[in-house]
């Protein structure tokens, strides 16, 4: 652990997610307000950040149009914007990656199926299908998570198959496979350890991805319901005052960018650490 902090990437990475994993954990204590109270909408709304309202009280990161703190908002936002990440991120890995085990596993007729489910899933349009699912049903984080789940295991199962196949032609591979070992056994004890790096990379990066989905469904109206706070649907609620009041937007749109920035980051560094086909 000490060595892979060494890397700058990495250490910035985990230092951008532990802050903000904490800051979630601690929400309910580190808020200054409740994130959801509206008191009196016309003293408080549009407080600038750092600035003190006509109500007395000093607002770190301002008040939106309805006068609720946006601090308190950012906080209880991230439990909910990086809970959906991760969990979809997570979800996908463990679905791609069964699926490409599957493929390895099963032999050729499994192979060829699963690789066709994969490449007809990554015909469609994620986005356009992504709209039409949570349209049909109201949104919720259950929801959000299963449709961004099932919806992004095709690049985890392709890479995972790849890698497993790779494995399987390793030199110990072979060796146990002499041994008399049973596929299924060689598989788990062998194949899908020593295959799961590119993965936890793939995961790492695809929780960025699911973060800005997120909060790009909530921008058009189909993200976690309001009044329940999340990154995305604060910008959402911004997005009319944007001249009148930028910070209402641009502070939570800030959250997301540097949520993204993080596990880029991390992503990037644990693949040159931990891919020994990786140069330098």
């Amino acid at each position: 652990m000490t060595r892979l902090l060494r890397d700058p990437r990495i250490a910035t990475g985990t230092i951008i997610v532990a802050g903000m994993l904490l800051a979630a954990l601690l929400a309910p204590w580190l808020a200054p307000f409740d994130p959801i109270a509206q008191a009196n909408v016309a003293a408080t709304r549009f407080v600038a950040p750092l600035a003190t309202g006509p109500d007395g009280v000093l607002r770190w990161l301002g008040t939106d149009q309805l006068g609720r703190d946006i601090l308190s908002r950012l906080l209880h936002g991230a439990r909910v914007s990086l809970t959906v990440g991760f969990l979809a991120a997570f979800l996908s890995a463990a679905l791609g990656t069964l699926l490409g085990a599957v493929a390895v596993a099963g032999g050729r007729f499994a192979d060829r199926v699963v690789v066709g489910l994969t490449d007809a899933a990554l015909a469609l349009p994620r986005l356009v299908l992504l709209l039409a699912l949570v349209a049909l049903v109201p949104p919720n984080a259950v929801l959000i998570v299963l449709v961004l789940g099932f919806t992004g295991w095709m690049p985890v199962a392709r890479l995972a198959r790849a890698e497993m196949m790779a494995v399987l032609a390793r030199p110990y591979a072979t060796a146990a496979r002499m041994t008399g070992i049973g596929r299924v056994r060689l598989l788990v004890r062998h194949v899908v350890p020593n295959a799961l790096t590119p993965v936890l990379i793939a995961t790492a990066l695809a929780v960025g991805n699911a973060i800005t989905l997120e909060a790009g469904l909530a921008f058009l109206g189909l993200g976690i319901p309001a009044p329940a706070p999340s990154w995305g649907n604060m910008i959402a609620t911004g997005r009319d005052a944007l001249v009148q009041a930028p910070w209402v937007a641009t502070i939570p749109g800030l959250a997301v960018a540097l949520a993204v920035v993080g596990t880029n980051l991390l992503a990037d560094g644990l693949r040159d650490r931990l891919d020994p086909r990786v140069v330098g």
